[in-house]
């Protein structure tokens, strides 16, 4: 019955598919569409911008901060403020952000599921715009706890973003672009950061009277979030395999690619829907325990830990302590801040052209440069690549809550470490970027241009083994024969 159908039926039909695949076709070059383009635009405005943006703007008032601390715990209790006690205050508001991202990430892949993944950054800006309101009138009713909520709060809203976000454009963009759109996720996270320092300059909103305003100031973008996302398309992949609405999804696919291009990716995620044949999005307990997402995990597990303890949350959160400690004059440290945001920022714009890691070898030792060529912008893309429809949510909640929980750790311990190390608190990180390299080059395979199914297959010898791998690899296609001979008979 097998070879019936895979000598009859299935071969011209698979011939037909691969076709425009071959040298000489035009498909894989073609420039994304505007809708594709301003899709992620609308999406990262209120995703990860948010998130570089909350990062940054915190290091800016520190000085303010702390006067207002002191001024209102001497006026609540009528005595000074214990230094040490200002430190901790000051590292849990700095840190408290990290923990909220946490949450976010635990309670973002659930929200996708359950509202989808335009539904839930729409409901996620609430959140950031409540945020705003605690942070903004913190200063004149003399609450620091309400700054303590609000960047807890802000922290849910970057935490569900940084979730969402790269699962929406990761699900919508099509296979030969995926790389240059999920970019978008690292351009718009490294335009937040570089945003949020020219705005905390102290001529604009970082002055002693304004940077309330400054803290505020998240919910312009949760704003313009809720204004423009509506306008666009929810992911088709959602729409069809975990809701099953082939209609809205062929709908969807034309807004992206156009009334003659969107066939093939709608016949990418139907074979993408017939392999997992009907299965439930997991839990992220489940992934643990399933021996054919094992390698896929771990890696995600590793990038993310290399992600947030390669030292580049340090910098920003800490920027002006560390420039302090390092003798630049106090005037001087905001525009030096600003030149670390410009050069990340920089590196996720070009990274996509060819000369660039040339570049990388000249700055090996420019550590922001080499940060926004490397796990800055494919971290998150790339766990959208390794796990299929059923398993990408629950994925991204685990890698989430390893990177706000390695994000809160350095945030907490770096002031110590500094103090302990000196000069010298970098080589914590060197030692653990060495580390993850070698894992990057020893493990991962090439994703670039794959469909998420031929991506796990990569994966499959690390999974279960040579000759495991071949039994599973016939048992897949078998199955993939039946579903596609059911399809052509309806």
């Amino acid at each position: 019955f097998i070879k019936f159908c895979k000598g009859n039926l299935i071969r011209p039909m698979l011939r037909m598919e691969h076709q425009p695949l071959v040298r000489g076709s035009s498909s894989p070059c073609k420039l994304p569409s505007w809708t594709l383009l301003l899709t992620v635009c609308a999406v990262g405005i209120g995703g990860t911008f948010q998130y570089g943006y909350n990062v940054s703007i915190i290091n800016a008032p520190t000085q303010h901060i702390h006067k207002f601390l002191n001024e209102t715990w001497s006026s609540r209790y009528q005595k000074e403020l214990n230094p040490d006690l200002l430190t901790f205050l000051w590292s849990l508001i700095a840190s408290i952000f990290s923990l909220g991202g946490l949450c976010g990430a635990l309670i973002g892949g659930s929200m996708a599921i359950r509202l989808g993944r335009k539904g839930a950054l729409l409901m996620n800006n609430l959140i950031a715009i409540l945020a705003s309101i605690l942070m903004g009138i913190s200063f004149p009713t003399g609450l620091f706890e309400l700054l303590i909520a609000g960047r807890f709060l802000i922290g849910i809203n970057s935490g569900v973003g940084l979730c969402v976000q790269p699962l929406y454009i990761g699900e919508f963009a099509p296979k030969h672009l995926r790389g240059g759109l999920a970019m978008g996720t690292s351009i718009f996270l490294t335009g937040g950061i570089l945003t949020g320092q020219i705005i905390g300059l102290r001529e604009l909103l970082g002055g002693e009277k304004h940077w309330p305003l400054l803290l505020s100031s998240s919910c312009i973008p949760a704003l313009a979030q809720l204004l423009f996302l509506p306008w666009f398309p929810e992911s088709p992949r959602y729409l069809l395999i975990d809701r099953g609405d082939e209609l809205s999804c062929a709908k969807a696919l034309k807004r992206f690619h156009g009334s003659s291009e969107y066939r093939r990716e709608m016949e990418d995620i139907q074979r993408e829907c017939f392999a997992l044949d009907g299965e439930k999005p997991k839990k992220p307990w489940q992934l643990f325990t399933d021996r054919g997402v094992r390698w896929q995990l771990i890696t995600i597990i590793v990038m993310t830990m290399g992600q947030q303890l390669s030292g580049i949350n340090a910098i920003y959160f800490y920027a002006t302590y560390i420039f302090e400690q390092a003798g630049i004059l106090a005037e001087k440290i905001p525009y030096v801040t600003l030149g670390t945001g410009v050069s990340e920022c920089l590196t996720a714009l070009s990274c996509e052209l060819y000369w660039m890691p040339y570049l990388s070898m000249a700055c090996v030792f420019a550590f922001i440069l080499s940060f926004g060529l490397g796990p800055g912008g494919i971290t998150n893309t790339l766990t959208a690549e390794l796990f299929v429809q059923s398993s990408r949510p629950a994925a991204y909640m685990i890698a989430g809550t390893v990177s706000w929980i390695s994000f809160f750790t350095v945030g907490m311990l770096f002031p110590f470490i500094v103090n302990g190390l000196k000069q010298y608190c970098f080589v914590v990180f060197l030692l653990e970027c060495f580390f993850v390299a070698a894992f990057i080059f020893l493990i991962i395979p090439e994703t670039k241009n794959k469909s998420f199914l031929e991506i796990k297959k990569e994966f499959h010898k690390l999974n279960f083994g040579r000759n495991a791998r071949k039994k599973e690899t016939e048992l897949y296609e078998r199955r993939q024969l039946q579903d596609e001979f059911l399809k052509i008979s309806a």
